[in-house]
């Protein structure tokens, strides 16, 4: 698809008609958590595989109560003193810099946190203050939602507002826009954060190797300045197998991506279809390092909801 990346946002299929209009048949249905899929992701789904890795992390099922799953279970309510900033870690804070996703996981941990209380850009005369006082912090998370589904002139405006606070020395994006609309990557982008005199990082969240195009990888060349890694999420019939994982590594380090975190499902309500035991998660994981060099083996990791993640071992 040529198209910009505002195109391919409006171009997305937000509802479950026109999702079984469009893969032929009648496997979405509307629950809790709308769909909303990214024609340039839809279009690397195998329509005649109804086990497809990509169709399974987008399509909506029923939320039943669980044991052991919550609307919020990672807490970040309980660690965010100022609305729009979430401090878990000494040296680093979380803004919410979006409420929206250009695509909906059915895994989202956030998919019930209360965005419109946490705008950051009406609640910056706070978080500038609690920045300015807070001397042990050099980096700032940009993350939501997504950031990347701000304009590039919003971005440059939060940007602005962090190079102002002189303590802080790196910017980190957390995105999975920039992978399901590659096109998001524009050349606007690339030369603002080749001008900012913060150190800039970003990490995707790709789960598998069938997500990542061409586009996305010619693109992302714009971004080699910068430090680039991944997150992934274990997820159930999507990405548990050693093999899986392993393609996904390699296939991310032909764009000079390297592999940071895998973590373990965060237990939020309505995704226990995802869920990989902790047993199965090592075993995969022991088979990886057998497979892959060290440097292209992420950290298996776990929030359990307070001030760290835990490495799992």
């Amino acid at each position: 698809m040529n198209k910009s990346w505002n195109e391919s946002v409006r171009l997305s299929l937000k509802s479950s008609n026109e999702c079984n209009e469009y893969f032929g048949g009648n496997t979405f249905k509307d629950f809790h958590f709308p769909v909303k899929i990214p024609l340039e992701f839809a279009e690397r789904i195998d329509k005649s595989d109804p086990l497809d890795p990509l169709m399974l992390q987008t399509l909506p099922r029923e939320v039943k109560a669980s044991e052991g799953f919550f609307d919020s279970p990672v807490s970040d309510e309980e660690h965010s003193p100022v609305k729009g900033l979430i401090h878990k870690y000494p040296s680093r804070v979380l803004l919410i810099a979006s409420s929206v996703c250009a695509i909906h996981c059915q895994y989202c941990f956030r998919q019930n946190f209360d965005y419109e209380s946490h705008d950051i850009l009406k609640n910056w005369s706070a978080i500038e203050d609690y920045l300015f006082n807070k001397k042990e912090v050099s980096e700032v998370v940009l993350s939501g939602g997504d950031p990347l589904t701000l304009s590039d002139k919003k971005i440059s405006k939060i940007l602005n507002k962090i190079e102002d606070v002189g303590h802080i020395k790196t910017v980190r994006f957390h995105t999975r826009t920039a992978v399901v609309i590659p096109s998001r990557i524009t050349q606007e982008l690339i030369d603002m954060l080749n001008k900012t005199r913060l150190k800039v990082v970003f990490v995707f969240h790709i789960n598998h190797a069938n997500e990542i195009s061409g586009e996305f990888m010619k693109n992302v060349e714009g971004l080699k300045a910068h430090t680039l890694l991944n997150q992934s999420v274990f997820l159930r019939d999507v990405n548990d197998s050693a093999q899986i994982l392993s393609e996904l590594s390699n296939k991310l380090f032909e764009s000079s991506i390297l592999p940071y975190y895998i973590h373990l499902l965060d237990k939020v309500t309505g995704a226990e279809r995802f869920l990989v035991t902790d047993k199965k998660a090592k075993e995969i994981y022991k088979k990886i390092q057998t497979l892959l060099p060290g440097y292209l083996v992420p950290r298996m990791v776990r929030d359990e909801g307070g001030d760290s993640k835990r490495l799992v071992r």
